[in-house]
């Protein structure tokens, strides 16, 4: 039987307490959550959290509203547990006419409920639907109300489809946040935290299900920026050892006698300012992995110790003579071309095979261009929920430059300049291409930077394109603008497919 829902622990993830936040401060929504069967969790009729929409908190109130009330978000955990493994918002309409939106939680691969908000209006009642709306109240909590339903309709959530969206977009980041803090971390599960649907990306998330189960050391190669880092923690958390240590260490960072203790220790008196024993890194990821980046610098005397630790499974402390046993992993990483370090003498051969038994090559930016609008929606994402607001979207002209430029320094510098946006535009609904990096405003290639771009890249580029934009169109039309079927039709994400029509200009009505 699958684990149930875990709801104690789901309310204390900071993420949650954020989006929760969220929800109050900017659309006046609770957020609550079902098990697998439809149930409220936590809602009982003797412990309800009143709404802030009053014709909810009436109807929750009477026996009869209670009951249509369970209803309606029963119905809307069938919806949403009938996507399968997708996770996108459903939305309901309730017995008084309100919005119940949510997404489906899904833990290991398994449906365990949903997430979702309720009593919200697309339109302000007014006239004749307000005349509607007090009649349906008056029909579940009695004939005779106390609740100025004036001043309920006037305070009423509201949320235009632009907030709405963003309601969604939240409701699946915190479905994300739950599978993430709840799910079993398993080889072969899947890579979330390494966002792409590209080919070279796939490729590699292909090497790594295979990678992570064993034990073997890694090299990971890549640019800067391109996030060797994630790549390791990846094989780390999905790999044998991920109830164990993972320790990381930058092998640039500090000289030759600094990076010697940091790694391995040292004893008291070693050397000048060594006033006490001290357990290096190595110490510390005991039983775990020990991620080095920047291998590629360590000098030929470190590399010498570090070969002896990969052989024989021990190290020798800074000022030491015994000898101490240790059990890790080895993941490293560097930009540089290790094989020819080898053949020019800088890099020891013994070592670059004991550490090049596995290569994982991390793709660069510019080689994976269709993965800019995911990566740039989730780094939107993960600073609204650090700001505590809604994640704003971006001008389709902005998108495109974002696509366009070639960016030398890979995914960091892309995190960057998203966040230079949602800082500078602070005060913007939307994120225009006046507010990118100069850089980013002119064509590519014109300002230094920026890598060259053969001639035949271009055309093979701009084809790609048009029959991407081509196909969306076709689609939109074939389904009616329905988006979510044809995201299901062409195997993209929602959020992905509408980041693409914003990026085509195929301004398409709701």
């Amino acid at each position: 039987m699958p684990p149930m829902l875990d709801f104690e622990r789901i309310q204390k993830l900071h993420s949650l307490v954020l989006i929760k936040d969220i929800l109050r401060k900017w659309f006046g929504l609770e957020l609550s959550f079902t098990d697998g069967e439809g149930r409220v969790i936590g809602r009982t009729t003797e412990d309800i959290v009143p709404p802030q929409n009053d014709y909810c908190r009436l109807s929750l109130f009477s026996s009869e509203g209670y009951r249509r009330c369970t209803q309606s978000v029963r119905v809307l955990s069938e919806k949403a547990a009938a996507q399968g493994k997708l996770r996108r918002p459903a939305c309901h309409d309730c017995h008084l006419g309100f919005q119940v939106c949510g997404v489906p939680i899904h833990i290991d691969g398994s449906y365990q409920g949903s997430i979702f908000v309720e009593g919200y209006a697309r339109e302000r009642p007014e006239g004749a639907a307000a005349a509607t709306l007090d009649k349906k109240l008056r029909e579940v909590a009695g004939a005779e109300l106390s609740t100025d339903l004036g001043r309920a309709a006037r305070k009423l959530p509201v949320l235009g489809p632009q907030d709405e969206e963003r309601l969604g977009d939240l409701l699946e980041l915190c479905a994300s946040e739950i599978a993430g803090a709840l799910g079993t971390r398993r080889p072969g599960a899947p890579f979330e935290q390494l966002v792409g649907t590209s080919a070279p990306m796939q490729e590699m998330i292909r090497l790594l299900e295979k990678v992570c189960p064993s034990d073997a050391t890694v090299l990971v190669e890549g640019e800067s920026g391109t996030g060797k880092e994630l790549v390791a923690r990846a094989i780390h958390d999905h790999g044998p050892r991920a109830a164990k240590p993972f320790v990381g260490q930058n092998c640039s960072a500090f000289n030759d006698q600094l990076l010697e203790s940091a790694l391995f220790g040292h004893l008291r008196g070693s050397f000048t300012g060594a006033l006490a024993d001290k357990k290096g890194l190595f110490d510390a990821a005991d039983g775990g992995t020990f991620f080095l980046d920047e291998i590629g610098d360590m000098s030929p005397a470190l590399q010498v110790k570090l070969l002896r630790v990969l052989q024989e499974g021990t190290f020798t402390p800074v000022g030491g003579t015994e000898p101490r046993q240790v059990d890790v992993r080895i993941i490293a990483a560097t930009h540089k071309d290790l094989k020819a370090m080898v053949a020019s003498g800088a890099f020891r051969q013994d070592l670059y095979y004991r550490i090049n038994v596995i290569r994982v090559q991390v793709p660069p930016l510019r080689a994976r261009r269709e993965d800019i609008p995911l990566l740039a929606e989730h780094f939107l994402r993960r600073l609204a929920l650090r700001r505590g607001e809604p994640p704003r979207p971006l001008a389709p002209e902005a998108m495109a430059a974002l696509v366009r430029h070639d960016w030398p320094g890979n995914v960091r510098e892309l995190e960057n300049e998203i966040e230079r946006l949602v800082v500078l535009g602070s005060d913007h609904p939307v994120l225009g291409a006046d507010l990118l990096s100069p850089r980013l405003q002119g064509r590519p290639g014109e300002e230094g930077g920026g890598s060259a771009i053969d001639v035949g890249s271009h055309r093979l580029r701009h084809a790609l394109d048009a029959l991407e934009r081509e196909l969306i169109s076709q689609g939109l039309r074939r389904t009616g603008n329905n988006k979510s079927q044809l995201a299901r039709e062409l195997g993209v994400s929602r959020s992905n497919l509408l980041l693409k029509i914003a990026k085509f200009g195929l301004q398409s009505p709701d």
